[in-house]
């Protein structure tokens, strides 16, 4: 395998990675309100509140909090559908990348901003939602581990445009 070959499937490879990721991340916004009381039921069947009884009394707040507004104000949880929409669509940007890495570059690094992002967003935003700050941490944590693979994605797109600019893709017309 070619050296331009090998940088071209590992950057595909990561790509995949983050893309699956987002759409993991995307997916489970739309059903929150069943998803913590699954959560719920299973730290209380887990027994994690002898350890961790923050986490247990924060989900369980949480999960009291949608029941109520998915009950009284269900059109409030559309805002976390568009969430949802809004990471399936950004997922879909990465196809450029894909197809095309180094034309496309700044997709990669569009999506290393918004990694970036998330920080400055759960400092600010966390606090005056009442989130905990442990709670914000894990937030944040979204943003570094997701700057990790288009990291490694960016710095194989330099690579393969020194090797001499975009990569062929059979049967695509540029």
């Amino acid at each position: 395998m070619s050296d331009r070959a090998a940088l071209l499937k590992g950057i595909r490879v990561w790509l995949g990675l983050f893309v699956v990721c987002l759409v993991l991340s995307g997916a489970t916004a739309f059903p929150l309100v069943h998803e913590l009381r699954w959560a719920e039921d299973l730290l209380r069947a887990l027994s994690v509140s002898e350890w961790l009884p923050g986490l247990v009394r924060w989900i369980s707040r949480v999960r009291e909090g949608l029941d109520t507004v998915d009950a009284e104000y269900p059109f409030v949880l559309y805002g976390t559908d568009w969430l949802a929409f809004a990471h399936l669509v950004i997922a879909v940007a990465f196809y450029g990348p894909y197809r095309d890495p180094v034309r496309n570059i700044w997709v990669v690094e569009f999506g290393m901003i918004a990694c970036a992002g998330i920080v400055p967003l759960a400092l600010v935003c966390g606090p005056v939602r009442g989130i905990p700050f442990w709670w914000s941490l894990i937030d944040m944590s979204f943003g570094l581990f997701g700057v990790v693979p288009l990291y490694v994605v960016r710095r194989k797109i330099k690579r393969l445009e020194a090797l001499g600019g975009a990569a062929v893709i059979p049967g695509h017309v540029t």
